[in-house]
């Protein structure tokens, strides 16, 4: 792999993947201001600002290391939103939505995605860009998806677990949450092995159709 195809692959993969990861991350925070913690505000963190989010390992290393070595996975994530409990009014129902705002925001620049690929196909498919730019909106799309399903799985300490425990008793929720070390090893162990390929399925058949949708009678 040369330098252009690094900086193309970078283009395509990588830079969707933070401007995502971003996103996603403001939007726990903004919900989370909005349910009456500021916590995230007065860090610095309610902001789209990628050094804010960033995480050495995760953010950086971990991603641009798939991407040159163009290996089979491709795997990151950002500094969480800090989030106070104390100043939630009602914290079960409040951290519910805080939690599933992430995915949904995720689920969000996908439809955006899928709108822009239609604006590009119709009006301004006969542009040189235009194949380009659909490619980088598809690869956007299932960016977005991948994170939205991912953090979904009901474990701690991602989003999931989080949603998974407005509808679990205090006590054993308090108990899993005493022990996300161990389920995030398990998510770990699950995506170095490869068994988190099972994601795949929700987030192609969700890709086909929106793709499908913004093309219509473009073809995909």
């Amino acid at each position: 792999m040369d330098f252009v195809e690094i900086g193309a692959k970078i283009g395509i993969y990588f830079i969707p993947f933070l401007f995502a990861l971003c996103f996603h991350e403001f939007a726990h925070g903004w919900v989370a201001r909005l349910r009456g913690d500021n916590t995230a505000q007065m860090m610095g963190r309610l902001t789209m600002n990628p050094i804010a989010h960033m995480d050495l390992i995760g953010t950086l290393i971990l991603p641009l290391v798939s991407i040159v070595l163009a290996t089979p996975i491709f795997f990151g994530w950002a500094k969480p939103v800090p989030v106070n409990a104390r100043n939630l009014k009602n914290p079960r129902t409040d951290m519910f939505w805080i939690a599933l705002a992430g995915p949904l925001s995720n689920l969000l620049l996908a439809v955006i995605g899928s709108f822009l690929i239609a604006v590009v196909a119709k009006y301004f498919f006969t542009a040189t860009y235009a194949s380009g730019l659909i490619e980088i909106l598809k690869a956007f799309i299932v960016t977005n998806l991948f994170l939205a399903v991912f953090n979904m799985i009901p474990l701690h300490p991602l989003d999931g677990g989080k949603v998974l425990a407005r509808f679990l008793p205090a006590q054993l929720n308090y108990k899993l949450e005493q022990n996300e070390h161990i389920t995030s090893m398990i998510l770990m162990a699950l995506v170095l092995t490869g068994t988190l390929r099972v994601l795949a399925i929700p987030v192609f058949w969700g890709y086909q159709h929106l793709v499908t949708l913004a093309l219509g009678g473009f073809g995909v």
